[in-house]
């Protein structure tokens, strides 16, 4: 005990040295408790697979930018200020008050037993150190309750749908008590402390446990009913509290541990890239058993605080599909732990009928979008899983019919259309001028012009349109003609990995014979595996297989020396260098546009297609859902080579947005796109949902080409698309 009468607070006071023991017993149980839980977690995670690469390298740099992630809140004040605000509360502090115990265990149990002192001196928890502990305590613990107080408010009144779910158990109800009565618990046995010892002038710093004194002494209570009552109010906290340390790796608070851990062991290109596969072709690539899955897969499964930020963002789940990200993880977690403990047998983890833990149609939903990634706050990676899963159902030739045709096309022809590799190129006989061929002339710019522009008719206007803005601005590029073949991106999320390598390996050869400076790509799927997946690819352990068809058994752009760009980012760097002399006052139309989620959420381009659409006159009227959080037009995860029944397709819904939800609403003229998935994907939306008389569906190549064209610009050599047939073609149709 310190010496009586010093700017201080009793510690035990009215618990007695008894007290004193049997708490620290229970305390030592609470830790054992928790130690075992915490090394049960970590044993299992040991069970599950290697992850491909080394997620704990630089470990002090990943520490440092995960706490500055999870102590700025950055995340979660994305789509919801509110919860943002509210979480920010708990965990700054919950924070403080856990530092605050230590704070005080380390003034008890280490500095006092190990100085010896006596009198006032024997603590450091006395005067100003006290008074400015006690204010910090009072003030941050009030915002915790605060915070608490509005999740409440959000869960049981307002009762906000994404709160709510499958997996909504009592260990929710649980876990959200308990923090409150922690912090009002703490508050009020301060007050009947501060009543109990007289009110000591000094506990004003206290200011809410002296209100709470105050209220106790106008109800009624003494300062002797305060001290008789205290020990009861005393112990009740201090069980709360060690009961939650010890329930923390068993339930829902494991997240404060597995979020961080977590967001260490993040991928910051997660989604955007995939983890390859082994050249062995009988080895286990996809999800056949639970323990298929790797340890930072588990992890994710375990990190999940069922928010629902990831099923609010989720595009599929808004137009019905029977797909929920947040639930497919926490089916994962569940069928692990109910298998663990005995309570289920094992049984399929994703099957195209029959009892599995993941149904197929699920998988099929997803769009490979990413906005259930970009909405989570912990970096869960949950398209990593959905491939795994992917994988499996491809391995097992459970994929849709649609689907395996598109794998037949690749395979025959090199392309999703299933046509003549001859006919790639033949979009560029209606110009007016030779496009190079790449394969026989040394070029800046090799222009992987893609599938879509290069076999859909509405997008050969595409592709047409940027041919003649790369001839307008004089630089030297070409394409590989046949040679060129689908790029892989969209097949490869669909579980046909060996596929994808086989068509990586191909291009990456024709890339490193043609050695240019840029690659440029019509596509944003295009532009994303060439930038994120072909440098990982591990091309010398598949160039012996027999049935990959390329010898190419290097790196390929492993330290980024050929610069791979969208179209969008290569022409904005000519508009800035005024190669297409452009006013910025050619076009007057409304119009609006659509981030692709390859270009913009996949790989954060979001101005370059802007600045081409202010550079043409054009006024922009964004919609709501823009940038990081636009809504997937479909397309992506082959949903474009799907029929998938749903009341309002995800088109539609984007063409109402524009025409709607716009601050120009219906004075909207043109939709603008710059990805030829995107450009099919709303042609066939528009005409469903009847918005063809309303709105045009435009890409930003062919903005740019009317401005020119309009202008001085382009010469009348470069014949334009006037008299092309039809709108959109192919299978959106």
């Amino acid at each position: 005990m310190v010496a009586e009468g010093a700017t201080t607070r009793p510690t035990f006071w009215q618990i007695g040295h008894v007290g004193e023991i049997i708490f620290y017993l229970l305390a030592a149980v609470a830790i054992v408790i928790f130690a075992y839980g915490l090394y049960r977690k970590i044993d299992r995670y040991t069970s599950g697979q290697e992850d491909w690469f080394d997620r704990l390298d630089d470990l002090p740099t990943r520490i440092v930018e995960a706490t500055r992630i999870v102590l700025s809140n950055r995340k979660l004040f994305d789509r919801d200020t509110t919860g943002g605000v509210m979480h920010a509360l708990i965990m700054w502090g919950f924070l403080t008050l856990l530092i605050g115990t230590t704070i005080l265990a380390i003034d008890m149990d280490i500095y006092q037993p190990l100085t010896g002192l006596t009198g006032a001196e024997q603590s450091f928890f006395i005067g100003d150190f006290y008074l400015s502990y006690s204010f910090v305590m009072d003030a941050m613990g009030l915002l915790f309750v605060v915070g608490v107080g509005v999740a409440l408010y959000r869960r049981y009144a307002a009762r906000e749908e994404r709160l709510w779910g499958k997996h909504t158990s009592i260990e929710d109800d649980l876990f959200i008590w308990a923090l409150f009565l922690l912090g009002v618990g703490g508050y009020v046995t301060e007050g009947i402390r501060i009543l109990g010892t007289g009110f000591p002038d000094f506990e004003t710093v206290s200011f809410v446990g002296w209100f709470l004194a105050e209220a106790f002494a106008v109800a009624g209570m003494n300062e002797s009913l305060a001290a008789t009552v205290y020990p009861a109010v005393w112990w009740s906290h201090s069980l709360l509290a060690l009961a939650f340390v010890a329930a923390i790796p068993y339930a829902k608070p494991f997240h404060m541990l597995s979020s961080y851990i977590n967001i260490v062991a993040r991928d910051e290109k997660a989604g955007a890239r995939l983890p390859g596969i082994p050249a062995d072709l009988d080895a286990d690539t996809g999800a056949e058993s639970i323990d298929d899955f790797s340890w930072k897969e588990m992890l994710d499964q375990d990190a999940c605080t069922k928010c629902g930020r990831c099923s609010s963002a989720c595009p599929a789940k808004a137009s019905g599909r029977p797909l929920d990200p947040r639930d497919v993880i926490l089916d994962l977690k569940q069928y692990r732990e109910d298998l663990d403990a005995g309570e289920t047998e094992e049984i399929d983890i994703v099957t195209d009928g029959g009892e599995s833990v993941i149904a197929a149609e699920t998988m099929e939903s997803c769009m490979s979008c990413m906005a259930c990634m970009d909405a989570c706050p912990v970096d869960i990676e949950h398209l990593k899983s959905f491939t795994r899963l992917n994988r499996q159902l491809t391995d097992t030739g459970q994929v849709d019919s649609n689907v395996q045709d598109t794998f037949d096309n690749i395979m025959g022809m090199g392309n999703t259309f299933g046509d003549p590799p001859d006919a790639r190129a033949d979009w560029a006989d209606e110009l007016g001028f030779d496009v190079t061929d790449a394969r026989e002339e040394d070029v800046e710019y090799l222009w992987y012009v893609g599938d879509y522009p290069s076999y859909d008719e509405r997008n050969k206007k595409v592709a047409r349109s940027l041919a003649k803005i790369l001839e307008h601005a004089d630089i030297e590029y070409g394409i590989l003609f046949e040679d060129e073949k689908y790029d892989g991106n969209d097949i490869r999320r669909l579980g046909e990995e060996f596929l994808y390598v086989d068509l990586a390996g191909h291009h990456v050869e024709q890339f490193e014979a043609v050695d240019p400076e840029k690659i440029i790509c019509t596509d944003p799927h295009s532009y994303n595996t060439f930038k994120n997946e072909y440098p990982d690819v591990n091309y010398d352990d598949f160039a012996d297989e027999p049935l990959m068809q390329f010898d190419f058994d290097g790196e390929w752009n492993a330290d980024g020396e050929i610069d791979v760009l969208h179209w969008t980012q290569a022409i904005e760097e000519l508009v800035e260098e005024d190669r297409l002399d452009l006013r910025g006052d050619e076009l007057d139309y409304t119009v609006t546009y659509h981030d692709p989620c390859h270009l913009g959420r996949y790989n954060d381009e979001y101005e370059a297609p802007r600045a081409l659409i202010r550079a043409t006159g054009a006024t922009l009227s964004e919609m709501p859902r823009n940038r990081a959080n636009s809504f997937c037009c479909g397309g992506g995860g082959g949903g474009l080579w799907m029929d998938i029944d749903e009341e309002t397709k995800p088109s539609e819904e984007r063409m109402r947005e524009a025409l709607e939800d716009t601050p120009a609403g219906s004075d909207v003229e043109k939709f603008v796109v710059a990805c030829p998935m995107c450009m099919t994907m709303y042609e066939d939306g528009m005409k469903t949902g009847g918005y063809e008389d309303d709105i045009e569906i435009v890409d930003v190549a062919e903005l740019l080409v009317e401005a020119l064209e309009s202008g001085p610009g382009i010469e009348a050599g470069v014949t334009t698309d006037a008299d092309a047939d039809g709108r959109a073609s192919g299978q959106a149709d």
